[in-house]
């Protein structure tokens, strides 16, 4: 199977979090303008997320949990690629690696349920998992 297979679906993470920056932007600047609040005070994101409502916290939040696990999963990713180890098995994890998380996503920045959104999130670790423990074999 060709590198290709594996670096797209982190291609498609990568867009999906520009469609979060556009959002947390969107939201973000427009409920600072409707609140007074000066720029500056967004200095320290930590008070600014006190000065926000939840709702418009909720996009920001989700924006920088893309920065948290998918990190492992480029990592990943692209080391299978790298490696030559690119097999369905990687991809389809790829796959859905990013289908779910893009689908925390839309449950975090919308209704933002913890039941679900912590559901998506371990079926993603799951697959993120399966991904690093056979990159892992092949390499080692």
């Amino acid at each position: 199977m060709e590198a290709n297979a594996i670096i797209q679906p982190v291609i498609a993470l990568g867009l999906w979090t520009v469609v979060m920056a556009v959002w947390m932007v969107a939201t973000r600047v427009p409920e600072m303008n409707r609140l007074g609040i000066d720029p500056q005070q967004a200095q320290d994101t930590t008070k600014l997320r006190d000065l926000l409502p939840a709702k418009t916290n909720r996009v920001s939040n989700n924006y920088n949990h893309l920065f948290e696990q998918p990190t492992l999963f480029y990592a990943v990713a692209i080391s299978i690629a790298v490696v030559g180890v690119v097999d369905s098995v990687h991809v389809a994890c790829a796959w859905s690696f990013v289908c779910l998380r893009v689908a925390h996503s839309l449950v975090q920045a919308t209704v933002d349920i913890v039941a679900i959104r912590f559901g998506l999130f371990a079926l993603s670790w799951i697959a993120l998992a399966v991904m690093t423990v056979r990159a892992a074999v092949a390499v080692f």
